[in-house]
């Protein structure tokens, strides 16, 4: 679990120094000015952050259904191996996604007004910039979503239909309790992850409204990895221990 939350907590890291600095920049000088290239090695670390964490997300969903449906055998199925080797992948596969983006990118021909009405390199405003014909891009686009975003989402969905049997078969409030507060966490991040992306992804709003995906956009971006390292602090019982002997030091 905590391998699985210290790669979560990396591209919380990578997606905020990739957003933050230059929605900064737009914020107190009311715009900015970027190359092609700039713009797109912006969205290749934002797409390589959001791919990683919906596998990520998945993985850690498996976890939590092995912990709680199949307690006896936990240690054996999600081993120190097995986890390394999961966390192996899911960076092979989002980079994989992230250079197929990229080259599809750099092969459209882009013609002005080169301006972007956003507060980052996103997909869909890149692909507005392009003179070429981008039905084959959204083709792309729809299995590639289909990859990273539905496959990964269903799977997390199964998994939490199982762990939910599960624990309404536990005859012990206790054990209910404490089943749920293993994967409170995990599904807290899932849910404002997922119904962000969700929200501006399958229903883009346009005109007046299009300033609500801007502030959506910021939640999945910017506020999803300040609340992500809050709720596995507030949940977890070992860092809670470890602030509390680090606590005298800083108020000495």
């Amino acid at each position: 679990m905590y391998l699985f939350i210290t790669q979560l907590s990396l591209l919380d890291i990578i997606l905020s120094t990739d957003i933050l600095p230059n929605f900064l920049y737009i914020i107190l000088h009311d715009g900015c000015t970027m190359s092609l290239a700039e713009c797109i090695i912006q969205f290749s670390f934002f797409v390589n952050a959001e791919a990683s964490e919906f596998f990520l997300l998945t993985v850690m969903s498996y976890d939590r259904y092995l912990a709680i449906c199949k307690p006896l055998h936990y240690n054996s199925l999600m081993n120190q191996s097995i986890c390394i080797k999961s966390v192996i992948i899911i960076w092979l596969l989002s980079l994989k996604m992230t250079l197929v983006n990229s080259i599809s990118l750099c092969s459209l021909y882009y013609c002005g007004p080169n301006i972007i009405h956003h507060f980052f390199c996103d997909y869909e405003p890149i692909i507005e910039l392009s003179c070429s014909d981008t039905s084959w891009i959204h083709n792309q686009t729809y299995v590639i979503g289909f990859i990273c975003v539905v496959a990964p989402f269903m799977l997390i969905v199964i998994s939490y239909i199982y762990i939910v049997l599960t624990i309404l078969k536990m005859k012990s409030i206790t054990g209910r309790q404490k089943a749920f507060t293993t994967c409170s966490s995990h599904l807290t991040v899932v849910c404002i992850f997922y119904g962000t992306l969700i929200a501006v992804y399958l229903f883009p709003t346009k005109g007046q409204l299009d300033i609500l995906n801007k502030v959506l956009s910021l939640f999945y971006t910017v506020m999803t990895p300040l609340l992500n390292p809050i709720i596995y602090t507030f949940r977890n019982k070992d860092i809670k221990k470890a602030i509390e002997k680090i606590k005298p030091f800083f108020f000495y």
